[in-house]
């Protein structure tokens, strides 16, 4: 399944719908972001989750 959201900071979003989704018996393998905040840290943490992350782009601190 891929999950879809506007913005990745933390990751807690995406870590709670799937957590609930794969509680259901739903199976997450993909996020797909429009912006992801990698300095954030928010990708590293679902990728320990076994997601594959995928942005259309990412903003770092200057």
């Amino acid at each position: 399944m891929l999950v879809v959201d506007d913005l990745l900071a933390i990751g807690c979003t995406i870590e709670a719908i799937t957590i609930l989704i794969r509680y259901l018996g739903g199976d997450v393998a993909h996020i797909a972001l429009i912006i992801n905040l990698p300095d954030i840290g928010g990708a590293e943490r679902l990728k320990i989750l076994g997601l594959d992350v995928y942005c259309m782009c990412e903003f770092t601190s200057l």
